[in-house]
């Protein structure tokens, strides 16, 4: 059965990206326990410290956890919330910049633990740990920035589903 009803295609991103976030979570998963990889990460702290817990567990649980699952529930409550509640989402504009904000956060905090878990990983490894450190003195204000911009994705979500129920106007 075909449903005709573009009312809700401003939705269809958040199932893509949720798909697309699984996708990367799933090979991710698959290459960090090929042996050689999974002996180097291993070797520089995964699971438990070091750089390699940027890797895995964060990265990788991050990508499934908050890309594929997250998005996939918003999308979902956006969908949700009118049938059940019979009030009109409040803004399409929110719905859009609570995606936007949080997608880009996402795919940034990810890039971030793979990109620092490598590069550190290497550098310990090399045993130039002057170096690990210069290279390590800039995760915090990179990863805070990754924080922040899901941080006002999920804001904004917030404020929308409140708003929503808020709303007075009712669905027709």
């Amino acid at each position: 059965m075909r449903l005709n009803n573009t009312e809700f295609a401003h939705l269809i991103k958040f199932l893509l990206v949720s798909t697309i976030s699984f996708f990367f979570g799933a090979m991710h998963g698959m290459l960090q326990v090929i042996p050689s990889i999974r002996a180097w990460l291993d070797s520089i702290g995964s699971p438990y410290g070091g750089p390699g817990h940027m890797i895995d567990p964060l990265a990788h649980a991050h990508i499934n956890l908050i890309g594929g699952l997250v998005i996939l529930a918003m999308g979902t409550m956006y969908y949700l919330l009118p049938i059940i509640s019979g009030k009109a989402i409040y803004s399409i504009r929110l719905i859009n910049h609570s995606f936007w904000w949080t997608t880009i956060g996402v795919f940034y905090f990810y890039t971030t633990q793979v990109v620092f878990g490598i590069l550190e990983g290497n550098l310990l490894l090399e045993n130039n740990l002057q170096a690990m450190a210069q290279v390590h003195r800039f995760y915090g204000p990179i990863v805070a920035s990754s924080g922040m911009i899901m941080a006002t994705g999920f804001c904004i979500y917030l404020a929308n589903v409140l708003l929503t129920l808020k709303n007075n106007d009712r669905n027709p």
